[in-house]
């Protein structure tokens, strides 16, 4: 579904847009979905393209994304949209299989459970008065009350370490050098899937929004992080709409260094600004708070087209 609601209005500096040309957003949220969104696929193709970012990955939480993708460059001249997969319910969780075909068909990035996850109940609970939740958890609520119950997708066990069918999923990753992310995972999960996907052979690691709630990672945990070789993703949406404080992504940055950093919209949400701004409002946050234009070309363009070789 796709809304076409007036987005929250925002205006970035010519500054901010010129250091972000040739960037790619590898976490964007566009319509079709099941959830509305304020643009689509293509529509976001010519924008992004007419904005000088150079491509975008299509991320769904329920379905692989790779036949779309092709299908958005051969409509949208120049357009580079990346497909994906999320090892949700809906796609068999850890599903080995699944991955080999999402990457058969194109897809370059793997994001673990996100809604399925252990980390992330709301979805599977019981509703309480006056509670206010996310679209995606009254969606999955609204699942499980017409009999579509999902199990949250395991990826440790009770000592922490990796299960057999998450080595199988690392194995598929490492053998078409595909991207990993780490989705809504909590802290110690998050490390012990980092050394095991290493230790598997797996050279791109991304520590999904790890300011979002339910990750919330330390600054210490972060630099840890950064040194095993994974890349911190610096989400738009997470502080612009108050789930963390920018000066708490700041610090984080500074702490874990640009060079293990780098910056993705996670925009499509009707309630905010247009997809194709946000890569330059959050430079001029960064421009704010102090970071040379070295760092914001690293952690927006260097790193990100890094990360979607």
């Amino acid at each position: 579904m796709c809304a076409h609601a007036d987005t929250t209005t925002e205006h970035a500096s010519e500054k901010a847009r010129a250091l972000v040309k040739g960037a790619v957003d590898l976490h964007v949220h566009v319509a079709p979905d099941v959830m509305d969104r304020i643009t689509d696929d293509l529509t976001l193709a010519t924008q992004y393209g007419e904005a000088g970012i150079d491509g975008f990955v299509l991320k769904s939480h329920y379905v692989p994304t790779a036949e779309r993708a092709s299908v958005v460059n051969r409509a949208v001249p120049g357009a580079r949209a990346i497909g994906a997969i999320t090892l949700n319910a809906a796609v068999g969780g850890m599903n080995a299989m699944a991955v080999e075909i999402a990457a058969m068909e194109g897809a370059r990035v793997v994001w673990f459970p996100t809604f399925d996850a252990l980390n992330e109940p709301i979805g599977r609970s019981l509703p309480r008065a006056g509670e206010v939740v996310p679209l995606w958890a009254a969606i999955q609520r609204d699942l499980r009350a017409r009999g579509f119950v999902a199990d949250p997708v395991l990826v440790v066990d009770e000592e922490n370490h990796v299960l057999p069918q998450v080595v199988d999923v690392l194995r598929v990753i490492a053998h078409h050098n595909l991207v990993l992310a780490t989705g809504h995972l909590g802290r110690d999960e998050i490390f012990a899937v980092v050394d095991a996907a290493q230790a598997h052979g797996v050279k791109r690691i991304i520590v999904t929004h790890p300011e979002f709630p339910s990750q919330n990672l330390s600054a210490e945990d972060q630099y840890a992080l950064g040194e095993r070789g994974a890349f911190l993703e610096r989400c738009f949406t997470t502080a612009y709409t108050g789930k963390t404080r920018w000066e708490t992504v700041f610090t984080n940055i500074r702490k874990s260094k640009p060079e293990h950093s780098f910056i993705s919209t996670d925009l499509g949400q009707p309630a905010n600004p247009a997809v194709e701004t946000g890569f330059a409002l959050m430079a001029d946050r960064l421009l704010e708070a102090g970071f040379t234009t070295d760092q914001i070309e690293q952690m927006t363009v260097a790193n990100t087209r890094l990360l979607a070789a």
